[in-house]
């Protein structure tokens, strides 16, 4: 047997540091960090699970599998989303929990500009005859003949928002409207008009500013984003409120001459946007979404003083301040609380040597519940020696309360990074 030189040898680890497959991977940074897998994603998907579930069982009842239209797919961040929506509440012994199994697609359609992204998007995806991607720019129409439909029509962190013009918006759900065949559901994605992190371009005159100059500078970290001022990517992007919304759906609705209906809205990422981070359009902005990328990093601990929100109000704004100052409080309580809860663990009793771990009836019932499971988390692991519970279990779990205190004190005005509609088209 002939053996390979050490030199060639070498050679096999460098292949496989060409191909990508060999970078440190971390959720502390970059496009898919934590808080977008753990928490985007995952809002989104939470919030359209029982709307395509009924979808997809309405598909089943005519035979016919389901076809999505995703606009402004990226590098199939949409399918990638869409994929890992889960059936609700699986028991611990399901296997299989995707809603969307391979069985239920019959198509996937990405759209995009961008030719780098679908390229990346073709070299992950190509190989699937049910998955196709194709340049188009939607703002411009769908260009959807009779005989082309789809089930869910898709758009997800911030699509919606390339409509510059809100005729082009109205454009586009006039079409899907009269595209559809029998049942549609269609997700729409802006940017919230309120989120805390562009404070500074808030005005009551919805009409003074519609468009804001978004600046993609969080790819970076803070020394190179600075070096790099000059060269940033600048995009122009609406944003919107419900309110707004609202109106351009009714429009869209009453052109085409078809209830487009509203299921829910929701706003996605309070606090935890991306550019709480940088600071580029709020100087009191913290980098919150730093702090709660660290809950869900692996084996990293997290100074929970980072996780602390001040929020600072802005004149003339009552009604948006009085709901952020609600949200930073509970948020702020039950960091404040989980933390008492892991100083005063006494591992040899199994139980709190302190007595503060009594939860007050005035408090709002989701900030009561999160307590309690926090309360629960630390009691149940807090015993472990191996296995470094409080980075591994107990802070992840934090992230996941907060997550969920927040989606349970939010309404969907538009004030976070995200402003989601979901919507119907039934003609049945």
């Amino acid at each position: 047997m002939t053996h390979n030189s050490t030199e060639e040898q070498m050679g096999a680890y460098s292949e496989a540091v060409a191909s990508g497959l060999y970078a440190k991977q971390s959720g502390l940074t970059g496009k898919y960090d934590n808080v977008r897998r753990y928490w985007e994603d995952e809002i989104t998907g939470a919030n359209l699970r029982p709307y395509l579930y009924n979808l997809i069982k309405h598909q089943r009842n005519r035979m016919e599998r389901l076809r999505i239209l995703d606009l402004g797919c990226g590098s199939a961040d949409g399918y990638e989303l869409l994929k890992k929506v889960r059936q609700q509440d699986p028991n611990l012994q399901e296997v299989e929990i995707d809603l969307i199994s391979p069985e239920v697609l019959g198509l996937y359609r990405g759209i995009d500009l961008n030719e780098d992204l679908l390229d990346q998007a073709r070299t992950i995806y190509g190989n699937n005859p049910k998955i196709q991607f194709e340049q188009g720019d939607f703002c411009h129409g769908l260009s959807l003949t009779k005989e082309e439909n789809y089930d869910l029509y898709f758009t997800s962190f911030g699509t919606c928002s390339h409509h510059n013009e809100d005729e082009t918006f109205i454009n586009m759900m006039v079409d899907i409207a009269k595209n559809t065949a029998n049942y549609s559901i269609i997700t729409c994605d802006w940017l919230g008009r309120w989120s805390y992190e562009w404070q500074r371009l808030w005005t009551n005159d919805l009409d003074e500013l519609k468009n804001m100059d978004y600046v993609v500078s969080y790819i970076y970290e803070k020394e190179e984003r600075e070096r790099r001022r000059d060269e940033l990517q600048h995009l122009t992007l609406r944003l919107m409120c419900r309110s707004e919304a609202e109106k351009l759906v009714a429009e869209a609705s009453k052109r085409a001459g078809i209830e487009i209906t509203p299921l829910r809205w929701f706003d996605r990422s309070i606090f935890t946007g991306r550019h709480m981070d940088t600071g580029d359009y709020n100087p009191y902005a913290q980098p919150i979404r730093k702090a709660v990328n660290s809950l869900h990093e692996s084996g990293l601990r997290t100074d929970f003083d980072s996780l602390v929100i001040n929020y600072m109000p802005k004149k003339g704004f009552d009604f948006l301040n009085d709901y952020f100052n609600k949200l930073q409080m509970c948020w702020n309580r039950l960091v404040r609380y989980t933390g008492y809860l892991i100083e005063n663990y006494d591992a040899k009793t199994g139980d709190y040597c302190g007595d503060g771990t009594e939860i007050p009836a005035s408090y709002p019932k989701p900030l009561r519940n999160m307590m309690e499971h926090m309360r629960q988390v630390v009691l149940n692991v807090g015993w472990m020696e191996t296995g470094l519970p409080r980075e591994n279990i107990i802070e992840p779990q934090l992230g996941y309360a907060l997550r969920r205190l927040l989606s349970r004190l939010q309404d969907g005005q538009g004030c976070a990074h995200g402003l989601v509609g979901i919507f119907k088209v039934d003609k049945t």
